[in-house]
């Protein structure tokens, strides 16, 4: 890091400091001022906030490793731009009719007070003990290889690096609330993007062009150990290939399509994380919108972070010593993005990347703050006092968003020991996780007759089994315990495949619990599910959207075909 960097790193604070300094001064006076911003969201800020908030440690460190690991296999869940679609033609609609602040609260209108309770549960428990703990656990090794500093003062530089990411973006979340959150996602988005197409420009550079990379990359090929045999096995695919054999024990090609939808539906359409940007929006129009920016937005992760680690593989195939090796021996494809930084970046450019990776592991964790606060102040506090004077109700926001924080803390300990394991599970828990939540919110949408009782066991269901799916991984991981069906279901199914049957399954437990129990009060659901809809509301949803919406949604689609026929 020369003085250059470190002036285009100043230069990036003083900006987010005047930002949130702006942002602080504004009105708060009540819940929906602080967690949706005052409901006054254009579609720039919706579409940039979406995109920030989704990229974190998950992409800089997982997804860059997994293209330097395994090559396109991970593009399924990243050339998601069709399921923002979704969000923002099929279910923003009834999100914006609802006038809810979070999901759970949605859940409580279509179906009952259990409902909510449950999905706020989960979602706190989730977002504290992965998202926010990977982010933070994560963004720590990143600075600590990328500033190439082991120590400061006597202490362990992941640890004020972890620290100092929590306590700074902390801080303006706290006073900024959602606000801070979509407005610093337009200054951060445009640096995360610019600094990412430079690390592709030159990584594609230094190795020699698009053709040496597919040519490296497709000369790779993919094998794996039979779990009877012990034998390698390949079907042929190659890093390149996007469609694996269906014998690939890790990402077969109708499990990675069956599972990546599953998983994509419950994240993009469902959960508070991201659905929240869309709630702040100040109509349908501006939501809608805001979903399309960012769906096309969602179509360049591929490009920044999981070609730039199959980049960083082929320089090491060439060179043999680009990217470092793990104590035992392997290679340390995690390393791959850092590594790109590192190594090939002149001065002054290295501190615009460190202020993209600044800007993605902030924007994600103050998303995940205010995200965690609205849930537990709206679902719990609010709902329980619902006489609160509208300023308390704020300072409990902040304050929970100082509890999450801590709790994020002291998290990092157990993070740091068990890291490596950890993180390889978080992929399970998500497959796992989405199932119930994403058969609750579809056929609460689209079914008029799923009841309260059918969409409340529809969670539990989905919650049991996806609990006994990752106990089962605790206890059958190293290979022990006798082979019986159990065994077989709930371990040695495919974790895609596994997330397909459970959909399916979640999705027969609220049809058949709702059949046989009594219909809602049609006037409870108006509004909320499709045949339910005023003809005032159909007209507001008709007029919020043209030609113009619809020809940027099917040029997204276009480009999803096309990437998917380029690499199949």
């Amino acid at each position: 890091m020369g003085t250059l960097d470190w002036i285009v790193i100043g230069l990036f604070f003083i900006a987010l400091i005047g930002i949130i300094v702006w942002v602080t001064r504004q009105k708060q006076g009540n819940a929906e001022d602080y967690f949706l911003g005052g409901k006054d969201a254009t579609w720039i800020a919706i579409g940039a906030s979406i995109f920030a908030s989704n990229i974190g440690s998950e992409h800089l460190i997982g997804l860059a490793g997994s293209g330097a690991s395994s090559g396109m296999a991970m593009a399924h869940w990243e050339i998601q731009g069709w399921m923002i679609l979704i969000l923002g033609w099929v279910f923003v609609p009834f999100y914006t009719r609802s006038m809810v602040i979070t999901m759970p609260e949605f859940l409580e209108r279509r179906y009952n007070g259990a409902s909510r309770t449950i999905l706020s549960l989960i979602s706190l428990i989730s977002y504290v003990l992965t998202k926010v703990a990977v982010t933070v656990y994560a963004g720590g090794l990143v600075f600590q290889q990328v500033f190439g500093i082991e120590s400061l003062w006597g202490i362990d530089f992941f640890w004020i690096a972890a620290i100092g990411l929590v306590v700074l973006t902390a801080l303006y979340t706290i006073f900024g609330g959602m606000k801070s959150v979509l407005y610093t996602s337009v200054l951060q988005t445009p640096i995360l993007l610019l600094g990412s197409f430079i690390i592709l420009w030159l990584g594609l550079k230094a190795l020699g062009g698009w053709d040496e990379m597919m040519r490296i990359c497709g000369d790779q090929i993919i094998t794996w150990r039979d779990s009877v045999t012990g034998e390698e096995v390949t079907r042929g695919d190659t890093m390149v290939n996007l469609m694996r054999s269906n014998d690939d024990p890790q990402y077969p090609w109708l499990g990675a399509l069956i599972g990546s939808a599953v998983i994509g539906f419950w994240y993009w359409c469902t959960d508070q994380f991201i659905v929240q940007r869309v709630l702040s929006g100040k109509n349908e129009k501006e939501s809608r919108r805001g979903t399309i920016f960012g769906a096309y937005l969602k179509l360049l992760p591929v490009f920044l972070f999981l070609i730039p680690g199959m980049i960083a593989f082929a320089l090491h195939q060439k060179t043999g010593d680009f990217l470092p090796f793990l104590a035992n021996g392997n290679l340390n494809t995690d390393a791959a993005f850092p590594t790109l930084v590192a190594k090939l970046l002149p001065a002054g450019v290295k501190g615009l990347i460190v202020c993209g990776i600044l800007a993605a592991l902030m924007s994600s964790l103050a998303s995940l703050f205010n995200s965690s606060a609205a849930l537990f102040t709206v679902d719990f506090y609010q709902r329980y006092h619902p006489e609160a004077n509208p300023k308390k109700v704020v300072r409990i926001g902040q304050a929970a968003t100082v509890v999450i924080v801590l709790l994020g803390i002291l998290w990092i300990p157990v993070m740091r020991s068990v890291g490596d394991v950890l993180y390889l599970y978080l992929q399970d828990v998500q497959s796992v996780l989405a199932p119930g939540i994403a058969s609750a919110f579809l056929l609460g949408v689209c079914w008029k007759r799923a009841t309260a009782q059918g969409g409340m066991w529809g969670l539990i269901a989905g919650l049991a089994i996806g609990l006994t799916r990752l106990s089962a991984k605790i206890a059958y991981t190293g290979g022990e315990g006798a082979d019986n069906w159990f065994k077989y279901i709930f371990y040695d199914v495919n974790w895609l495949f596994f997330s397909g049957w459970m959909l399916v399954f979640c999705l027969l437990v609220v049809v058949v619990v709702s059949l046989c129990t009594k219909a809602p009060d049609p006037a409870k659901i108006k509004g909320l599910v499709f045949g339910t809809s005023t003809p005032e509301q159909r007209a507001a949803t008709r007029a919020s959207w043209n030609g113009w919406d619809i020809l940027n949604s099917i040029i997204i689609l276009c480009i999803t075909a096309a990437f998917y026929w380029y690499f199949w």
